[in-house]
């Protein structure tokens, strides 16, 4: 290949010679210095496109310690966002919250005595309840699953709330 200084790379012909020349070159360099998991192949079509990108700014003569050069760079942010990709997937997310010891174990005797309550519920005002409450479902569904009209579904669930209410200082509910 001449090295005519004047020879410009953003012509085909030129750009393909330099191309046949050094592209295998830039693999094995990446591959020797850095091994296969980084994809070097990748790396150095992208040092080309990067070159046929600049073409205009690289001079023929520069062409080779150009490609060199990006590619290597390209191959260390490459090493250090999978370090970073490494680093992430340690961090474990912090499982903590704002609230006091004191409302979280308030908070878990509530729903044991809540569970208590529930547990100790006609088991037909349970399950009306639990349907409408838990699984939002409505009164006319409800009465068609059980096969009762829909005043004695919410008969079953008024008297489930009064019992919850009754049971649990300021029980309330939507």
């Amino acid at each position: 290949m001449p090295k005519n200084p004047s020879e410009n790379i953003c012509e085909e012909a030129a750009f393909e010679r330099i191309y046949n020349k050094y592209a295998d070159d830039v693999h094995n360099f990446l591959y020797y210095k850095y091994g296969a998991q980084y994809n070097p192949r990748d790396k150095a079509q992208e040092a080309f496109m990067k070159l046929w990108d600049n073409c205009k700014k690289v001079p023929f003569a520069k062409a080779k310690s150009f490609l060199f050069s990006v590619a290597n760079n390209m191959m260390l942010n490459e090493i250090k966002h999978q370090k970073v990709v490494l680093k992430h997937q340690k961090i474990k997310p912090k499982h903590y919250t704002n609230e006091t010891p004191e409302f979280v174990l308030e908070q878990e005797q509530y729903f044991e005595r809540y569970n208590k309550v529930l547990a100790n519920l006609k088991e037909e005002h349970r399950v009306a309840f639990l349907l409408s409450k838990a699984e939002g479902k409505k009164h006319s569904e409800i009465a068609e699953m059980l096969g009762v009209t829909q005043k004695v579904v919410e008969y079953r669930i008024y008297s489930a709330f009064n019992v919850l209410k009754k049971e649990l200082e300021g029980f309330k509910i939507k």
